[in-house]
């Protein structure tokens, strides 16, 4: 067997593919909890997206949505934690009052920009990417002002973060499986609710008569209205709950992953969120693989940054935009989106 392996290696190019997928092989299960935590706002902004654009509605605003709801999310945790005290945390996810609080207020949030685009976009009938263009703006230069005014001078603001559940050791140990229930569901309870959430909108979206009238007006709107659906007021329906995933992504990255708000921290993951969408062909599942995809090329950049590969930062930083940009560009072309995406509706 070593000696298969060492011909193998020998090869030019066998051997190169031979060595990494030998590598991905012993480094998946070792960083599966770090990618999976790092695919989880991606997964919940492609969420957001496939509602969204299912609906006929095409939404670039998730990186405001998610940003917006990130400083909600902190602001109101730390605003309620300072005026109740000292709180001991929950057994369960070390959880308290200020947090869930701050979890409700981001999805709040996330649910009142996305009711924000929708009338843009479906009363008004502005240009969707001009009005998403507006929300991202909007959200990166009024919660970078609020966070110098509110939160920088205040630097003891903060009411904590999720607590990751530990699992039992005998999970953990299980030959082959061990490592994907620990990867999966050795986290905070945002995390974990990404997977149930991917698996309830497939069913709803697919296996539903919402789901089937919302499919229907994302592909053919005039021909829904004349069976007697209210394109209107589905769509309308469609963009605001899906503001839920956007506030959920939020509250992730102040809650559950930093404890703290920065300018700027989507660092992105919106609009990856939005390659995810395409990658996974408009399916809350294929999403979710793509998702995993970037997350696992964010793991990467970061696991070669602690082994201090000789590769320059700014190298190492744009690996999952690289990665983001190589996948868009294979399935361009390959995979269609419903056909009336991006396009005003008059119901008159």
């Amino acid at each position: 067997m070593d000696q298969i392996a060492l011909f193998l290696d020998s090869l030019p190019v066998v051997g190169v593919l031979f060595q990494l997928i030998g590598y991905l092989v012993t480094t998946v299960p070792v960083i599966a909890p770090i990618f999976v935590a790092l695919a989880a706002p991606i997964a919940l902004g492609a969420l957001c997206g496939i509602m969204n654009e299912r609906s006929g509605i095409v939404n670039i605003g998730i990186e405001g949505m998610m940003l917006s709801s990130a400083f909600t999310a902190f602001l109101v945790a730390a605003l309620v934690a300072q005026a109740m005290g000292p709180i001991a945390p929950s057994p369960i996810f070390g959880a308290t009052i200020p947090i869930l609080a701050g979890v409700v207020a981001a999805v709040a949030m996330g649910m009142l920009v996305s009711l924000l685009h929708a009338w843009l976009s479906i009363s008004i009938r502005a240009d969707q990417i001009i009005s998403g263009t507006i929300i991202n703006i909007l959200a990166f230069g009024l919660t970078a002002y609020l966070n110098r005014l509110i939160i920088s001078p205040n630097p003891r603001l903060g009411a904590g973060i999720f607590q990751p559940i530990e699992l039992p050791g005998y999970l953990v140990d299980l030959p082959f499986i061990g490592w994907i229930l620990k990867g999966f569901f050795a986290h905070g309870p945002i995390t974990i609710s990404v997977l149930f959430l991917v698996v309830f909108l497939q069913i709803w979206l697919f296996r539903t008569r919402w789901g089937l009238r919302t499919r229907a007006v994302g592909e053919h709107p005039k021909a829904a209205e004349t069976v007697g659906i209210d394109v209107i007021k589905l769509r309308y329906r469609n963009v605001i709950l899906g503001g839920i995933f956007a506030g959920l992504a939020g509250a992730y990255l102040t809650l559950e992953q930093s404890g703290s708000f920065q300018n700027g921290m989507t660092s992105g993951r919106g609009f990856i969120a939005l390659a995810a969408v395409i990658f996974g062909a408009w399916h809350p599942i294929g999403a979710f693989g793509a998702a995993l995809v970037f997350g696992f090329a964010d793991a990467i950049q970061s696991l070669l940054s602690i082994l201090g590969v000789d590769v320059p930062p700014q190298v190492l930083n744009s690996v999952p935009y690289i990665v983001t940009i190589i996948v868009v560009a294979g399935v361009v072309g390959r995979v269609r989106g419903p056909a009336a995406a991006g396009q005003p509706y008059d119901q008159d």
